[in-house]
């Protein structure tokens, strides 16, 4: 649009779709009153007199520079507001993928409901009036069109990690959905999430927002529009309570920096994997390279797919639980959006030094050679089980081992067990004998095993090492010579200490058969810890359908907790997980291991979910581990 000035007569040309170019008359009437609207829009639209006209005729009259502009103003307000109106009827904001624990620290995957065609979210908020009113008329759309393919949450982003007392306001109000507990408050950022008793529809395949506004008749009209097939994408203001971002707005007024904030993340966080000869696809060794990796760390994070960690971080203090902090997620993924921008003349990340020896204890005071072993390009393979002499000399004492595998990309896992001398059989591949060295198996993301301190078991001159491997086919075959490092404690020294374990596992006969299709079958076993003793560590272990596993302690008193929650189990991260600091139990100690399986369509690992599924060693059958290590108190556990 240009103006066009002749004669001190002032015009607007616009720039039709039609054949001709019209031009149209501005009426002002007065230079303090522009009563414009109705006659603006008909002449700007219609433009029933021609520029030529206007000046043969001599229509209009003059008006003064001043209020022209002002008149231009109003002109152009008009057609954003009539644009904005527009877009926010036909744009759906694109959120992305995501995920949240509830507040019983359950896991949803935002990807997994695909097979709703909406997510109903409203914010809660507790002892919140407006979340207060608008509940009753949320469960009632709940009760409505749960059965009709949507899903429904309550999303907490008040950020005050209160899981507890977030389950006794529901409690409370008698309402037994799910709360999202967006702690980190990153999920309610993309959200656009302002006020509490804020409803939102979201598309679990599309990953946008159709609907963002207050519970009520608008609400139900753009669902039943979403069910029906329709294009949504309405906003809408809402009351309730204004939600703080206070992480946000600190990194507004200072954002954050690569050198000083986001290289120590990543180096932390990251870089142990995702360095060259790490087992990571992709180094972040450099700016450049998290640059360029920017949109994918985003949403990873978001996805919590990444750090690898699967736990539940409200539950136990773990050392290796590799969730990254709600604070360092907020600093990363602010970073991001900001435009992921360098600083400073140093690159801390290209200057991260690492061993130059691929062992983790320095050189191993001996090394098993284990046989290579002959991969085929296709096929899948039985697990393949050797057995290796030990020529070691004399009895030693074991205080660490690790295991390099030849090649990573086919070999999946190892299990191990020593034979003593003269025995025809190793003890369980689960270990669990507190005499015998624990030899570490290959387990992808787990670290080389170091002994507590004063802690080992006795390798005995004569003895063999009986190996089960497991591998995978990639399509182009290959050859493993695997080696396993051992380190001893000096010669006459004889730890004091031991280690005991037990699994709470399910084998034939108790196994029952997964049911076909179901997204969420649960198995249960126990251990009971006899006597006085300090737990150190937890192992899970399921194949592609396992969902979560949480172990649970049941005291002599009649007392109980929850111990740790592997929330968001993954098939392809074997971890076990280490107190920071022992925990006791006393004798007597039941320890429950409660896991579920997820044999639906939805788990888009599952190799046939209309299979019932049985005990199996391969990866399309199923196994439940839930192995505990601890001490005796009695043996050193002090």
């Amino acid at each position: 649009m240009h103006i066009i000035q002749r004669h001190k007569v002032a015009y607007f040309q616009l720039h039709c779709t039609g054949s001709q170019r019209r031009c149209c008359k501005l009426k002002v009437l007065e230079e303090s009153s522009f009563q414009c609207c109705d006659d603006l829009r008909q002449y700007a639209m219609n433009g029933i007199y021609s520029y030529r006209a206007m000046l043969d005729n001599k229509l209009g009259f003059s008006i003064t520079r001043r209020i022209i502009m002002k008149a231009i103003a109003i002109f152009l307000a008009m057609l954003m507001l009539a644009s904005a109106s527009q877009a926010q009827q036909t744009e759906q904001p694109r959120v992305g993928d995501f995920s949240l624990l509830d507040q019983a620290g359950y896991f949803h995957h935002m990807s997994w409901y695909n097979n709703n065609k909406a997510i109903v979210f409203m914010v809660q908020a507790n002892y919140d009036s407006a979340v207060a009113t608008a509940m009753p008329a949320f469960t009632a759309l709940h009760d409505k069109y749960a059965d009709q393919q949507v899903k429904f949450f309550l999303i907490n982003p008040m950020g005050r990690n209160n899981r507890s007392d977030v389950q006794e306001e529901m409690d409370r109000l008698g309402v037994s959905l799910e709360v999202l507990m967006d702690d980190a408050q990153l999920i309610a950022e993309a959200l656009n999430i302002t006020h509490t008793s804020q409803a939102l529809i979201y598309d679990p395949a599309t990953f946008r927002l159709q609907y963002s506004g207050p519970v009520g008749t608008e609400l139900e009209q753009s669902l039943v529009a979403v069910l029906a097939g329709e294009v949504v994408a309405l906003q809408l203001p809402v009351s309730g309570e204004a939600i703080i971002y206070p992480a946000q707005l600190a990194h507004e007024q200072s954002q954050p920096s690569y050198v000083s904030d986001i290289a120590p993340i990543i180096a932390d966080n990251c870089a142990k994997c995702h360095r060259d000869g790490g087992i990571a696809p992709f180094a972040l060794d450099s700016l450049t390279m998290v640059q360029g990796w920017s949109p994918m760390i985003r949403e990873v994070v978001m996805t919590k797919r990444m750090p690898p960690g699967q736990l539940d971080g409200h539950i136990g203090d773990f050392i290796n639980d590799m969730v990254l902090s709600d604070a360092d997620s907020q600093t990363l993924l602010h970073w991001i959006e900001a435009g992921s921008l360098g600083d400073g003349t140093n690159d801390p990340l290209a200057q991260l030094q690492w061993p130059a020896t691929e062992w983790a204890f320095g050189e191993p005071d001996y090394i098993i050679e284990v046989p290579e072993q002959e991969i085929p390009a296709t096929g899948v393979l039985d697990y393949y089980n050797v057995v290796v002499d030990l020529d070691i000399e004399q009895d030693r004492w074991v205080r660490a081992s690790q295991y390099i595998p030849g090649d990573r990309t086919v070999l999946h896992h190892t299990l191990h067990s020593i034979i003593a001398p003269g025995a025809t059989r190793g003890g369980s591949l689960l270990g669990g004998d507190p005499d015998r060295p624990g030899i570490a198996p290959y387990i992808p993301g787990q670290d080389p095993s170091m002994e507590p301190a004063n802690t080992g078991g006795l390798l005995k001159a004569g003895s063999r090492i009986a190996m089960q491997m497991h591998y995978t086919t990639t399509g182009k075959a290959s050859v493993d010579a695997s080696r396993i490092g051992i380190w001893f404690y000096p010669v006459g020294f004889v730890p004091e200490e031991r280690m005991s374990g037990a699994c709470a596992c399910h084998f034939p006969p108790t196994w029952v058969d997964i049911p076909p299709y179901d997204p969420d079958y649960e198995m249960t076993q126990t251990i009971t810890i006899d006597k006085d003793a300090h737990l150190f560590s937890f192992t899970p272990h399921m194949h592609f359908r396992g969902k979560r596993l949480r172990f649970y302690a049941e005291y002599p008193d009649g007392s109980g907790e929850e111990l740790i929650n592997i929330a968001n189990y993954n098939y392809n991260w074997q971890l076990a997980y280490t107190y920071k600091t022992p925990k006791f139990v006393p004798a007597g100690t039941v320890i429950t291991a409660v896991g579920a399986f997820d044999n639906s369509v939805q788990n888009k690992m599952n190799p046939d979910p209309s299979r019932a599924v049985p005990w199996g060693l391969q990866s399309w059958d199923e196994m439940f581990f839930g192995a505990a290590d601890w001490k005796y108190v009695e043996r050193g556990g002090n």
